[in-house]
């Protein structure tokens, strides 16, 4: 990893870049891709399922047959697990309802708010060398909860043509109304437009690589909402002398093995920690069966000393980290402070995996610095608030004038007018 040692704010920004291709050098593929499924639809689908996957799949829908071997084959240790990471995230997004807020603004003036489902929304749960099965229930849970009446998953095949077996049944086990065998770019795009077998959405979720991202991104030009531009992963840890080195090791290495474009940083303003934190880095990634990915990502990672928590705290707030671990005598000052993250883990006892998997938060943050300015998913990320009001003749009577002299300051003679007639046909009915 590499060592820095009391940077300049200046150098901050450049410290922190984060090791992930621009836009621009994926965006031209990714706007040829969606064209093509928008044009050809399921044909485009399986050109680029051939190509990047390297299978042929005749039937992206998985069946009833496929779902049932699926939850056959699944081990009861691990149908256990799943079930209790579950129950916790239901306790925790269930916790989440509000109810209607309503206030009478002005006698005769009764407004209200409430929450609806949206109505079609699209997961995208990555497959490959680590496949998500923990993200479908991040997002299936929520979305069933807020009463979504499609919940449609597109995760890529293997090179069998199957999605992994999990996924399939935490997918049934959550609600999960059509689960299809699509991946990339191609399964954005479908979602997108809508294919003869892929159904078209309102809001796609789920996190993804560079190009899943720019995908995303791409469909908001479409009418479809996103979650928010999520991407590599990326863990940033504060810890002092009071933190256990090897946790903080630990917990370095696991967003480590995510991929090889994932970020770890470690904010510390203890060097004897510093080193002791590289030492054991080295010794448990040699344990890792992910051992070259963990490597690659570490490469790209960063140890940074600053001389007191102050420092540290702007630092991290100029990174906005998707997951932040406070592990310090000055805990409370952090929590209190902090501004911009994901997700944030504290003292010794609580790895971020346990976020990743059954504490009940949920795991779909932001990346890439959009912790500024995204929350990560929750129960209100699957629905949409919608105002409603009510006026009597009271109530016209009192905010009338003013919506009379507002309207004609702005010259906008109709909307005075429409209220003008009313005030008047009240006038007139004394």
């Amino acid at each position: 990893m590499n060592k820095i040692y009391n940077p300049k704010p200046e150098t901050w920004s450049a410290i922190l870049e984060r090791p992930t291709k621009t836009v621009d050098d994926i965006e031209a593929t990714v706007k040829e891709i969606f064209k093509e499924v928008q044009k050809k639809g399921d044909e485009a689908v399986a050109k680029y399922t051939s190509l990047f996957d390297g299978v042929s799949v005749n039937n992206f829908e998985v069946s009833k047959g496929e779902i049932e071997a699926a939850v056959a084959s699944v081990s009861e240790e691990l149908k256990a697990a799943i079930a209790l990471a579950k129950e916790n995230i239901t306790k925790f997004h269930k916790a989440q309802k509000t109810e209607r807020v309503a206030v009478e603004t002005i006698e005769g003036v009764n407004c209200w708010q409430e929450k609806r489902p949206i109505q079609k929304v699209g997961l995208y749960i990555p497959g490959g060398t680590a496949p998500l099965f923990s993200t479908v229930l991040m997002l299936a849970v929520p979305a069933e909860i807020a009463g979504c009446n499609e919940i449609v998953l597109c995760s890529p095949p293997d090179k069998n043509g199957n999605i992994n077996s999990a996924i399939l049944f935490a997918a049934n086990l959550c609600g999960v109304t059509k689960i299809l065998k699509v991946g990339g770019i191609q399964a954005i795009a479908g979602l997108t437009f809508g294919t003869e077998t892929i159904p078209k959405v309102y809001k796609i979720f789920g996190p993804g690589n560079q190009f899943v991202t720019v995908a995303k991104q791409l469909a908001t030009q479409f009418g479809v909402a996103i979650d928010m531009p999520a991407g590599p992963s990326e863990l940033l840890i504060v810890a002092d002398d009071t933190a256990v080195p090897a946790f903080v090791a630990s917990d370095l290495l696991s967003q480590a093995e995510h991929g090889a474009d994932s970020q770890v940083i470690l904010v510390s303003t203890s060097k004897k920690l510093m080193d002791a934190v590289e030492e054991e880095i080295q010794l448990q990634i040699e344990q890792l069966p992910r051992k070259e990915i963990a490597e690659k990502a570490i490469a790209n990672s960063k140890l940074i000393f600053v001389e007191n928590d102050k420092i540290a705290l702007d630092l991290i707030n100029e990174y906005g980290p998707e997951h932040f671990i406070v592990c310090t005598a000055n805990d409370d000052f952090y929590i209190d402070e902090i501004e911009n993250a994901g997700s944030v883990f504290i003292g010794n006892y609580t790895p971020e995996s346990a976020g990743d998997y059954a504490s009940g938060t949920n795991h779909t943050l932001p990346t890439n610095g959009y912790a500024k300015n995204y929350s990560g998913v929750n129960l209100d990320s699957f629905t949409k608030t919608m105002t409603f009001q009510k006026i009597t003749e009271k109530g016209i009577q009192n905010i009338g004038k003013a919506i009379e002299i507002m309207a004609d300051a702005e010259g906008l003679q109709a909307h005075k007018n429409a209220v003008t007639l009313r005030l008047k046909a009240l006038e007139d009915g004394k």
